[in-house]
């Protein structure tokens, strides 16, 4: 039976241990942190994903991390959403964003996809851009670095020792989602980012 209240929390990344400390895969590491507070193992689902199944914020949640490629994460994201009844509206996804400066956290539903090719494909996929997002901040590239080398590499040491706390924050802001809706929780973390000057060049 479809339950209406139950949220799709989706973290985009690559599947594999090669890709686990890259900041493409922010989203799987805010996952993880989710998947400890619902005290919960994931396991394969045929919607090619990972999932969690428990509740978070006083609601019923699924959290999942695809098991296709960034690029392919719309067919799961569809798969699962249609699977559990949930509505685009209610579905939230963490991931990586180029044009946030590292240590910066922001919430937000819909706009562009600044050429995320998760959110592309996320998008095509569930045909709306009506869904929540969690922008986990990393940065632009140092120099002439390409933008598709620099997500696909670990973050910097520097930046590594701060990873737990921003994930931490990040899943704060996903319960906040669930719990209080899009402004109060833009209200309240918009304003503390961490003090960082970036990636280290």
């Amino acid at each position: 039976m479809p339950t209406v209240d139950r949220w799709l929390v989706v973290g985009l990344g690559n599947p594999g241990p090669e890709y686990a400390g890259n900041r493409h895969n922010a989203g799987f590491m805010v996952l993880d942190e989710l998947a400890e507070r619902v005290s919960g193992r994931f396991k394969a689902h045929r919607s090619r994903a990972e999932v969690l199944e428990g509740r978070l914020a006083e609601a019923p949640v699924v959290l999942a991390k695809p098991l296709s490629f960034m690029n392919l994460s719309g067919g799961p994201v569809k798969a699962l959403a249609d699977f559990y009844k949930v509505d685009p509206a209610r579905v939230i996804v963490v991931h990586d964003e180029l044009d946030i400066p590292y240590g910066a956290l922001r919430a937000k539903r819909g706009g562009g996809d600044n050429g995320h090719n998760g959110l592309k494909s996320i998008t095509r996929s569930l045909a709306t851009r009506d869904y929540l997002r969690v922008r986990f901040g990393i940065g632009r590239p140092p120099g002439r670095m390409d933008a598709a080398s620099f997500v696909l590499r670990d973050f910097a040491t520097a930046e590594r020792k701060d990873l737990p706390f921003l994930a931490d924050r990040a899943a704060d802001m996903v319960e906040s989602l669930i719990r209080v809706g899009l402004e109060p929780t833009q209200n309240t973390f918009h304003a503390g980012d961490l003090n960082v000057s970036g990636p280290p060049r």
